[in-house]
């Protein structure tokens, strides 16, 4: 069923439900009404360039009814980050994907110091305009039965685009994934099937709708469920996160490591004792932070593991079934294959190899991108370019990317093996990111980075009774605070571009 089809049957079965309480604008939508909205905007939205539409909206009640009124159109969506130069990005995704218009607002391009961008049309210029005829015609329209407002709607197949977005682009140009109905409706059921979803959900809704974690796990799937959705527009606000959560009862939150622990530091005990499920992803949850969350919430912090191209979800602990320091054992209908990666022979259980995915949550390809495609889609099989290995019980356990490996004397070096062993090292609120820079002597040159200074000697005296020789960097350097995309995710190219500009300068 197609995306915005199902959106109908539920707002019709839901009706005044709370469907939407967005905190930032502090305002608070029904089902019944969501449903009217969108219908409203599509009549709008019918008006536009045909094909793909830009949407830059922060994570809000507006981004939800936009991108559904977008899709009920007949119109694809391109989430644009916003949070990482966004007039950069507005301009690149135009390019990318062959479009002009892009649905904005006029009070985020204020907050965030972006310019006007050719193309860009103002949400609030679209809501200031609504006449009361259109409002009295969408209500009616929502009065039909669910069947007739369908037909009214964007009819299409299932392998139709539902969303285009953008990798993290931590280490090269973002690729443009094609999402279908199809692939997001899949990892929908798998991952209901895997946390046991119900109808008397709350979702607190922090991840921005850009990022295909928070697009699917905190927009797609409570819609599915009729669940009532909690947003907030900016994650980073540790302690109003914490207040909502503490006032409102969500039962599940999703996050990266970065965001859980600028939580774990600005919450109160009890603030989250209402999560059934609090879910960790896009980067490794250090042991640290699982287990002073456990400490200060008695909660458990569980770990997944997912790809833009695969919807994203491709594994993931769950209450019932939970090995700490995995990410959890693939979800339904995700087949996961452990490929050598000089042989192409399958691994046994615990060697480390790369990780091919293939099921129907994996993206219909790149746009415009037939090269890319081919080499990360082969036989069926997605190469995620991530490492890992699968153990004896089918768990998953994720190494790094291959790119965050490096060849030294002839053996494969993890760099994020590297990070762990320091960061253990280090006090509690520092961090870390070990990034490698070309030498023209050595091949490569391990460069550790720390939020906090070290005694050099001292600190490479102790993690080398935890790694090899040739995996202790002989560099270490200091930055206040680690780059990081608006995912959360750390922005590994920005500190290879510092770590090198340092470098050149000594």
């Amino acid at each position: 069923m197609l995306l915005h089809h199902k959106f109908i049957d539920v707002a019709k079965e839901c009706g005044t439900k709370l469907a939407l309480h967005d905190f930032t604008t502090n305002s608070k939508i029904t089902y019944d009404r969501a449903l009217i909205a969108t219908l409203i905007l599509t009549r709008i939205f019918r008006k536009l360039e045909r094909g793909n539409i830009g949407l830059m909206l922060p994570t809000s009640a507006g981004c939800i009814l936009s991108k559904i009124a977008v899709l009920m159109s007949g119109r694809t969506p391109v989430m644009i980050n916003y949070s990482t130069g966004a007039e950069q990005n507005a301009r690149y995704a135009q390019r990318k994907c062959d479009f002009r218009t892009i649905i904005t607002s006029k009070a985020l391009l204020e907050k965030i110091d972006c310019p006007y961008v050719d193309g860009m049309v103002y949400i609030e210029d679209i809501m200031a305009g609504i006449s009361r005829l259109q409002k009295v015609r969408a209500a009616l329209l929502s009065k039909l039965p669910a069947g007739l407002i369908k037909k009214l709607v964007f009819n299409g197949r299932e392998d139709a685009n539902a969303a285009i977005l953008f990798t993290s682009g931590s280490e090269k140009d973002p690729k443009a994934v094609q999402l279908t109905h199809s692939n997001i409706s899949a990892n929908v059921a798998s991952c209901t099937e895997r946390f046991k979803f119900t109808k008397d959900e709350i979702f607190l809704a922090t991840l921005p709708y850009f990022h295909v974690f928070g697009m699917t796990v905190n927009l797609w799937i409570p819609i599915h469920h009729g669940n009532t959705i909690l947003t907030y527009a900016n994650p980073l606000e540790y302690k109003k996160v914490c207040e909502i959560a503490r006032n409102n009862k969500p039962s599940l939150m999703v996050g990266t490591p970065s965001f859980f622990w600028g939580y774990l530091r600005k919450s109160d005990t009890g603030d989250f004792e209402s999560l059934r499920i609090a879910l960790v992803g896009a980067d490794k949850c250090p042991d640290s932070l699982r287990e002073a969350f456990k400490e200060k919430h008695g909660i458990t912090l569980l770990e997944g593991y997912g790809a833009t191209e695969c919807s994203p979800v491709i594994s993931a602990n769950s209450p019932e079934n939970n090995r700490p320091g995995s990410v959890g054992k693939p979800i339904d209908g995700v087949q996961v294959r452990i490929e050598n990666y000089e042989t192409g022979e399958e691994c046994g259980p615990g060697e480390d190899g790369r990780i091919l995915i293939k099921g129907a949550s994996v993206m219909k390809g790149y746009f415009n991108d037939f090269e890319q495609t081919s080499l990360h889609i082969r036989h069926g099989w997605y190469d995620t370019g991530d490492m890992g290995n699968l153990d004896a019980d089918g768990y998953l356990w994720h190494v790094g990317r291959l790119k965050r490996f490096v060849k030294i004397g002839g053996e494969m070096v993890s760099m994020v093996k590297i990070e762990d062993t320091l960061e253990k090292l280090l006090p509690e609120d520092a961090h870390c990111s070990v990034v490698e820079i070309p030498d023209a002597m050595k091949g490569a040159r391990l460069v550790a980075v720390t939020t906090v200074p070290v005694d050099q000697k001292n600190i490479i005296k102790q993690m080398a009774e935890y790694l090899p020789a040739i995996a202790l960097p002989k560099t270490f350097m200091v930055m206040e605070n680690l780059p990081k995309m608006g995912s959360g995710k750390i922005d590994f190219r920005t500190i290879t571009e510092m770590a090198r500009e340092e470098l050149a300068r000594k």
